[in-house]
């Protein structure tokens, strides 16, 4: 993994890197432009991989990660507490407009990134036009925003149609999800030709990015739907704690870690030899919108929620015995000579030992969406995981869960469903902007 995948955090308070940001009086004002992006975010980016933002900004949300690099980011960074996942639909049928808007978003998500504004910025340009950014992000840092592209399989044919060109182009991987057991799916969360995924540390930073990237795509893409999240529920870095999901229960404790280089390459990152070499060092992403039942939920026992998960609620350990992190002994029983883990218990369907040793690396969050037209909450997990092939790691899981999970069977309902191809990242030293500037997915397309 190179720099770009794992940048450092931001330094102290009192190091030279903020002296220096004090003293050039770092903004997104006035650091970039439009033109020469790829130089710019590679100098601010320096050895560390990170940028200082504002002197006065809180010193945990100025780190900004760089958007070239041999994978995207937001697949292995360390995970950020807030997102904004938009899928869009693209409504040109002109394959030219399809590439020019992929390079107009490349360079706008190099600049987002990099802490700075779109273009002129918010008065820098003509009074007789819009501004170039819509300026809610004007005053905050980067805040480790990431931007992550996805191509849906709509994108390679719809309807029996090859709409850019690309059908033949499509990965084996990349099939429609079926509709499980057990789901409810509203047709305004499923799908969509091309998805981008958002993270920061700052709620605003992420909706301005999707905000200003949809703005970017007028004419060419719109807004299919979209979810915000807060409060993640995984932890992709090893120094990152487990956090907690909306039953109350540690969540994603035995997550893939991007330092576990071994798993990263078996079951995250695609390969050549996968089928599609225009993918390789990729990854695919599972999009679920799953609502969890908190009334019903609220009103269960400890002891049952205890079952259903397989773990404890307050450590997170194991009901078997040990620490959060101790594996589950499936074998063992206890008095009455029954596995103190139940079999069809959450944490005994989807455990790789029982899953043929298959891994997904997760990004999920909470959220919540008011409530619905009954008075119940209408909130839980936005699921996101990356894998190297879903037809292998995700839907054989998937399946079991929403036939034995009692958890899932009883307490869940997934209401929205995707899927998509996220191509590789943009090699370092590329340039950005133009008619002929680097893009992502450009492989696909070439």
């Amino acid at each position: 993994m190179n720099d770009a995948e794992q940048p450092e955090l931001s330094p102290p308070e009192d190091s030279p890197a903020d002296s220096e940001s004090e003293r050039s009086g770092y903004s997104r004002r006035s650091v970039f432009g439009v033109a020469g992006i790829a130089a710019g975010a590679a100098a601010v980016a320096g050895a560390g991989g990170f940028a200082v933002g504002r002197a006065t900004a809180p010193t945990t949300t100025t780190a900004s990660y760089e958007f070239l690099g041999d994978h995207q980011s937001g697949i292995v960074t360390s995970q950020q507490d807030r997102m904004h996942f938009a899928a869009f639909d693209v409504t040109t049928g002109s394959r030219d407009e399809l590439i020019a808007l992929l390079r107009r978003w490349s360079q706008a998500a190099a600049t987002l990134m990099a802490g700075s504004e779109l273009g002129d910025g918010v008065a820098g340009g003509s009074y007789a036009a819009p501004p170039d950014d819509t300026g809610e992000a004007l005053d905050l840092p980067a805040s480790k925003l990431t931007i992550t592209f996805g191509f849906g399989p709509t994108l390679f044919e719809k309807d029996g149609v090859d709409r850019f060109g690309l059908a033949s182009m499509r990965p084996e991987q990349l099939i429609d999800l079926p509709k499980f057991a057990g789901d409810t799916l509203d047709p305004t969360f499923v799908g969509g030709d091309i998805c981008i995924q958002a993270c920061a540390d700052d709620p605003t930073v992420a909706v301005h990015a999707i905000r200003n990237l949809s703005r970017i795509a007028f004419g060419a893409a719109a807004i299919k739907w979209s979810q915000l999240g807060f409060g993640r529920t995984s932890s992709t870095t090893s120094d990152q704690v487990t956090p907690r999901n909306f039953m109350g229960f540690k969540d994603g404790t035995h997550n893939m870690r991007a330092e576990e280089s071994d798993l990263v390459n078996k079951w995250l990152w695609s390969q050549s030899e996968d089928g599609q070499a225009w993918m390789a060092g990729g990854s695919y992403l599972v999009a679920r919108r799953i609502r969890i039942l908190a009334e019903i939920w609220d009103r269960t026992s400890l002891g049952e929620q205890e079952a259903l998960v397989g773990r404890t609620k307050g450590s997170g350990a194991p009901l078997s015995g040990g620490q959060e992190f101790t594996d589950p002994d499936f074998e063992r029983e206890g008095n009455d000579g029954k596995p103190l883990i139940a079999a069809d218990s959450h944490v005994a369907i989807a455990h790789p030992d029982h899953n043929d040793g298959a891994a997904m690396l997760r990004r999920g969050y909470n959220f919540t969406d008011g409530a619905d037209d009954l008075g119940r909450l209408d909130a839980g997990l936005f699921f996101l995981a990356y894998v190297r092939d879903p037809r292998t790691q995700f839907v054989p899981i998937q399946e079991k869960m929403a036939r034995d999970d009692l958890m899932t069977v009883e307490y869940l309902r997934t209401t929205g469903s995707a899927l998509f191809a996220v191509p590789p990242g943009i090699p370092l030293g590329s340039t950005l902007g133009g008619t002929d500037g680097a893009y992502v997915g450009q492989s696909l397309f070439a």
